[in-house]
């Protein structure tokens, strides 16, 4: 079967997608990609697909959507199947990007764990039975990934192109997924990617933000086994 490769949001790392690790184990190749080690989109998606399977599946939550579209740009032949989950196709607002600004330099002083508890987090999730255990979750995996990897991812999102041309082109089996309170990246920005992409499905995740890979695991992995036609 072809493998699957996962791409973890900011400041995230496997544990984002846990309980889809552990439903599809055994059952699909899969590979998790980390997206930390270059400040630009262009440079992550190269590194991912320099280690990548020669043909794969593609998803990726958030930041990792957005690097999922630009590893679409740099090599569409290879992609045989995209999920993009909580993400936005459409380069930074000027607004968005001024703000990353001073969270940098807070970071740099020590502050990446207020950042993360009182600018960033708060925006994560629905409110919702498992929202505690998942906000601690997303702090654990943030301070060991630490400052510098948040400076990078940040400044790799304040620079990341439009990849709306990129979506139009798009000719393999596609899930759009996001949390319906997703405040982050809200419907009207999956609405965008499921019109550009012909023949796409858009999944909305009742009861989750912009984690639903956490919030609510079930409903994903449904979706997801559909989706690689598992289910």
């Amino acid at each position: 079967m072809t493998p699957l490769l996962l791409l973890p949001g900011m400041m995230c790392d496997a544990r984002l997608y846990g309980p889809q690790i552990a439903c599809l184990s055994g059952r699909v190749p899969l590979q998790l990609a980390p997206v930390t080690a270059y400040d630009t989109v262009e440079k992550l998606a190269a590194d991912i697909l320099a280690h990548a399977p020669p043909r794969f599946s593609l998803a990726g939550l958030s930041m990792g959507g957005i690097v999922a579209m630009e590893v679409v740009r740099q090599a569409p032949d290879r992609i045989e199947r995209l999920a993009l989950l909580d993400t936005n196709p459409r380069a930074e607002l000027e607004e968005v990007r001024q703000r990353r600004e001073p969270q940098i330099e807070r970071v740099r002083a020590g502050e990446l764990r207020e950042i993360m508890r009182d600018e960033l987090k708060p925006n994560y999730l629905a409110n919702g039975p498992l929202r505690q255990d998942v906000l601690d979750t997303c702090m654990a995996m943030a301070i060991d990934l630490g400052p510098n990897v948040f400076e990078r991812q940040s400044r790799a999102l304040q620079r990341r192109p439009d990849q709306q041309d990129t979506l139009r082109a798009v000719k393999v089996p596609t899930l759009i997924l996001m949390g319906q309170e997703d405040r982050l990246c809200p419907i009207d920005r999956h609405q965008l990617m499921h019109d550009l992409i012909d023949g796409s499905i858009l999944e909305i995740v009742e009861g989750a933000g912009h984690l639903p890979t956490l919030e609510q695991p079930e409903a994903v992995n449904m979706a997801i086994q559909t989706w690689l036609e598992l289910s």
